[in-house]
């Protein structure tokens, strides 16, 4: 089994179910400044061709703030296509915005043929509607769409457009931000930034130190007077793993201390309508004997009971339906979550907060905005039993089927802004997601395998997952429908080294939390041995145990990352065919302070058993327990490794296929 520690993304529709998986969440918090494919890159067939499918000529963004926090935004491109991809990639422009408080308009769609005729868009290829996300969900319409079909391309042409998004009372207004990157993969070759300030608003302003010098003027308009600040780029270097932080992060707001408490005084539900839930809590609530039971409780009925909108954090701007309509509707944003889940608490005298996270492991380093939060978990005090003081305990409700107070890896660690109505759980505004999980991480797997005189072989693999290879399959398999879950098995048995076609998989109730996460499937392989050959060697038909990579170079002091404690314990069985021998490799025991293995294989008449146990006692080691280290992945490593030698007398009859 492998111990990949990624992040759970919500792509798992597509099949991103592996234990071995990782995957990306993408947020667009603002209309897209340029369609999302632009950076697709097409092969280079001739090297006197383009390199890219399309080329941005011309880029130019220019913002206006006021200082009641109105804005205007306008987007001025030019492209050149240069292939039918780059066709396919500007066959339709989508700007995203919220129409309670934003408006978009799109006055320029121009083309240039290559033939020299010319021709604009008319209104009617313009559309707007509901995102995709929240089409069945009628609530959050406000988030939308806006779309232009571009017909009529061809490579050689060049398209022009412009967008204008305006922006009216806001609700975090006055105060306004913006976060902004240059493309700097070389698909745009000129691009141009404005930025139009009101010089009576105080601001953060931080730019990248590669980024060159701003132009700056100071103007007055009818009385007011303005800083503009004017960038002009031509070519980047590539950030590489830096490349998810701005290259210019604006902000009004003088602490990220003011804007959480901002924020959280948005989500937190009014007075007025937090009574009109308590008829569910109590229902939920009223016959369990300790406020922990409770809390589980509301968490459970939060978490599963209502489905998760997957917008993006702030695209409603941060506000909140009232708790009776998130229980009528049945579904609910991070946000609107959030909100039920206080409402609900707050019948039983627990107050929950929200806790923000960023897109980056320090938020605390970046300019106080609302673009730069990503996440929303709940936090919630608990008298525990026994125990005196209170417990602070996280929780994520948006994932439906994770365990109570388990937090996907990706956000374990890290800044979060504990909103409080602005009081930190620390001394700062930001306090750390806890690193631990509520139980001991465990995998148990076991196989039954049968091998046929003919050399075909099948085998029923099941699972018993705590942790976080169970939460990822929990997601995976309780997002994924019931007729394309023996793919989602599929590529499970392909990352941990079976191979053959499932034929049938079944798993325990994703919503059953309490206990770990079961999946079973069975698979057959065709000539999986020949018998023919001599000897026959096969390896024991077991999981491949994932490893910490072995450490390189590393600096003094430094900390070898192993990954949370887990307990691997994987079992098997293999039956012969008759009067079919085998030779059993022996079995390897290693014991380290930091982890264990332990691997046994034998064989009783005609049936072979093997086993093996890995135990990650520890998360880090100190960087001169390398070689010690490295020693211990080297043996397990040959461990693996280890065959079986079969010898099937050639007088054994094939199987009976009737």
């Amino acid at each position: 089994m492998n111990r990949d520690r990624e992040q759970i993304a919500k792509w798992v529709a597509l099949f991103g179910a592996s234990i071995l998986f990782s995957a990306a969440n993408t947020h667009a918090k603002a209309p897209a400044e340029k369609p999302q494919q632009q950076s697709a890159v097409a092969p280079q067939e001739k090297a006197a061709q383009p390199p890219n499918a399309a080329q941005i000529e011309l880029l130019e963004t220019k913002y206006r703030f006021e200082t009641n926090g109105d804005s205007h935004k306008e987007v001025h491109a030019v492209v050149k296509i240069n292939s039918e991809l780059g066709v396919r990639q500007f066959a339709r422009l989508n700007f995203d915005y919220n129409r309670s408080f934003q408006s978009v308009a799109i006055p320029l769609v121009h083309i240039t043929h290559a033939n020299g005729g010319t021709s604009d868009i008319l209104p009617s290829a313009i559309t707007d509607a509901p995102n995709p996300v929240v089409e069945r969900f009628p609530a959050y319409h406000d988030v939308r769409v806006k779309s232009v079909r571009i017909l009529g391309l061809q490579p050689g042409d060049s398209l022009e457009y412009r967008v204008v998004t305006t922006t009216t009372k806001p609700p975090l207004a006055p105060d306004f931000w913006l976060d902004h990157s240059f493309d700097r993969t070389g698909v745009t070759s000129k691009q141009l930034l404005e930025l139009d300030l009101p010089s009576a608003v105080p601001i953060q302003l931080n730019a990248r130190p590669d980024l060159p010098s701003a132009k700056i003027d100071d103007v007055s308009e009818q009385g007011e007077a303005r800083h503009i600040y004017r960038w002009n780029v031509d070519s980047l270097p590539d950030m590489g793993s830096q490349a998810s932080q701005p290259d210019i992060g604006m902000g009004s707001a003088p602490s990220w201390d003011t804007l959480v408490r901002k924020i959280a005084l948005i989500l937190k539900p009014q007075d007025s309508t937090v009574s009109e839930s308590w008829k569910k809590a109590a229902e939920l609530t009223d016959r369990l004997p300790t406020e922990e039971r409770k809390v589980r409780a509301i968490y459970s009925f939060v978490s599963q009971k209502v489905a998760t909108v997957d917008l993006p954090l702030g695209a409603t701007g941060f506000r909140t339906l009232r708790p009776s309509e998130i229980l009528a509707m049945g579904y609910a944003t991070s946000e609107d979550k959030f909100a039920l889940f206080s409402s609900l608490a707050r019948y039983f005298g627990v107050e929950a907060w929200p806790a923000l996270l960023g897109s980056i492991d320090r938020l605390s380093d970046q300019t106080p905005s609302p673009s730069s939060l990503s996440e929303l978990l709940v936090v919630a005090p608990i008298h525990r039993e026994g125990i005196s003081e209170t417990s602070w305990t996280w929780l994520d409700p948006t994932l439906e089927v994770a365990p109570f107070e388990v937090v996907p890896t990706k956000l374990r660690g890290r800044e979060a802004l504990t909103g409080r109505l602005g009081v930190s759980l620390s001394k700062s505004p930001f306090s750390t997601v806890p690193t631990s999980l509520p139980f001991r991480s465990t995998q148990r797997v076991r196989s039954t395998s049968n091998l046929s005189s003919s050399g075909a072989l099948t085998t029923k693999v099941s699972y018993a997952l705590r942790g976080d290879n169970e939460l990822l399959l929990r997601v995976t398999f309780h997002q994924t429908a019931a007729e394309k879950q023996k793919e989602i098995a599929q590529y499970l048995a392909l990352s941990d080294g079976f191979r053959g076609q499932v034929i049938d998989v079944k798993t325990s109730d994703p919503c059953d939390t309490e206990k770990p996460f079961e999946v079973e499937y069975e698979l057959t392989q065709e000539n999986f041995v020949d018998w023919s050959k001599k000897p026959v060697r096969i390896p024991a038909l077991l999981p491949l145990p994932g490893l910490p990579e072995s450490p390189k170079k590393l600096a003094a002091g430094a900390k070898i990352e192993l990954g949370p404690p887990l307990d691997i314990e994987l079992s098997g069985t293999l039956k012969l065919p008759l009067g079919t021998t085998a030779q059993v490799p022996v079995g390897t025991s290693v014991k380290r302070d930091y982890a264990t293995f332990v691997s046994q294989y034998s064989a009783q008449q005609n049936v072979l058993h093997f086993s093996r146990h890995l135990n990650f006692i520890s998360s880090q080691l100190p960087a001169e327990r390398a070689i010690d280290l490295n020693a211990f992945l080297h043996a397990v490593q040959n461990d693996q490794a280890l065959f079986f030698e079969l010898d099937k007398p050639a007088s054994v009859p094939p199987a009976n296929t009737n």
